[in-house]
């Protein structure tokens, strides 16, 4: 079965769910002993799944920190322990999946966006100028 050119299957997005939610609340807990991770509330905003659900690709918004690579690096350098802390919160899987962290940039994304739709030049091109005369 291939995957090509389609999104995710179901399978793969209730599984990212799942691994959403259990990786949320081991950070949550604070298990991780690691002065970045432990002085930096992260948010665990979605979680992608390989076709083979071998790998989790986990993007998260540190928030609030000074240095957001700093606390991507250190997830990354936990990822081993975080993949046997996840063991008893997923063990319906077959196989434990390898965990990567990417920072997620949709937070970013949708603000420039908004930027520029509430812009001068877009406001006029949308026409939003009309209203001001009535």
């Amino acid at each position: 079965m291939s995957n090509a050119g389609k999104g995710p299957s179901q399978r793969m997005l209730r599984v990212g769910e799942q691994v959403r939610h259990a990786l949320a609340e081991m950070l949550q807990r604070g298990e991780i002993r690691d002065d970045v991770i432990e002085t930096t509330v992260i948010s665990v905003s979605e979680v992608r799944m390989s076709p083979d659900l071998k790998i989790a690709n986990a993007y998260v918004a540190p928030l609030g920190a000074k240095d957001d690579d700093a606390v991507i690096a250190a997830l990354n350098r936990h990822a081993r322990f975080i993949r046997g802390r996840m063991s008893p919160a997923l063990r319906q899987m077959k196989y434990m999946p390898e965990f990567r962290f990417r920072l997620d940039t949709s937070y970013d994304n949708f603000q420039k966006i908004n930027d520029l739709l509430h812009s001068p030049e877009v406001a006029r091109d949308l026409g939003h100028d009309d209203e001001d005369k009535e």
